[in-house]
Parts: C-alpha cells; structure tokens; sequence
C-alpha cells in the first residue's frame, strides 16, 4: 500500500458557513463589530423624529388667524386728501396709500398720530379713540 491509495475511515467535515448573505465571505458586507453589523439592526429615517416633535393643530375645523388690519396715521391723511374728501380702502388703494394683499382690499385702520385740520368723512375704516377726537375736532365724520 503506498501513500496515494489512503482514504479516511470517515466521512469529510461539512465547511462552516460563514456571514450568510450571498457569496460575500465572513462578513457579508456588514463590516466589523457595531450595531449595524448585528441582526435585527435597524435605524428610522432622521425626518421621521422631526415630523413627530412638531405639534399638530387637532381637528379640521380651526379658523384661520384673521389677518391684522393696515394701520395709517391722521399725519398721512393730512398730506395726501384735500378738504371735504371721504376716506375708505378704495380711496387709499387709488392713492397708491395702501396695497391689496393677495387680490383683496384689506382692512384699515386709523390711528390719531399727527395733526388733522382738513374735515375728511371717513368710511369702512376702523378708527382708533384718539384718531376719533381728532377727526371731529376738525369738523369730519366718522
């Protein structure tokens, strides 16, 4: 009998599988050690904790916030009416006063700072107690 014509008494070891997860070795592409590299390992999107932290309007039927209205002082009147004219957003649009917001006429409001000596009628406008006193001190209607 010569060295070539051994055979084992025994079937061969079966290789350990090593990693799993295509032919990619021990590792299989997770690398070394670490949370990412266990079974299981997973990790939420980052946008997921921001959506969660913002507070949420609860149910659907919430009004929006009326927006404020524009405010102009008696001292900006002054300069750009002549006596005896009315005061209203169309009149302040045309003047070039006062923008639309959005395609619309906003709302207005008078405040007394300044002097008022023309007598203007004021319409559609909200008007604040001092600018009130003023107006009718210079013979003008509310």
């Amino acid at each position: 009998m010569q060295l070539h014509q051994l055979k084992p008494q025994h079937k061969r070891k079966t290789r350990k599988r090593i990693g799993r997860g295509g032919k990619r070795g021990t590792y299989s592409g997770r690398g070394q050690k670490g949370q990412k590299s266990r079974a299981g390992a997973s990790f939420k999107p980052v946008i997921r904790g921001f959506i969660k932290r913002y507070p949420k309007l609860r149910g659907y039927r919430f009004n929006p916030i009326s927006s404020k209205p524009v405010v102009i002082n008696l001292s900006v009147l002054e300069k750009e009416f002549n006596d005896q004219e009315t005061v209203n957003p169309e009149t302040l649009i045309k003047k070039g006063i006062v923008d639309k917001i959005k395609g619309k006429i906003p709302k207005i409001k008078i405040l007394g700072q300044g002097e008022l000596t023309k007598s203007l009628s004021f319409e559609n406008c909200l008007v604040s107690e001092k600018a009130k006193e003023k107006i009718k001190k210079a013979k003008g209607n509310v």
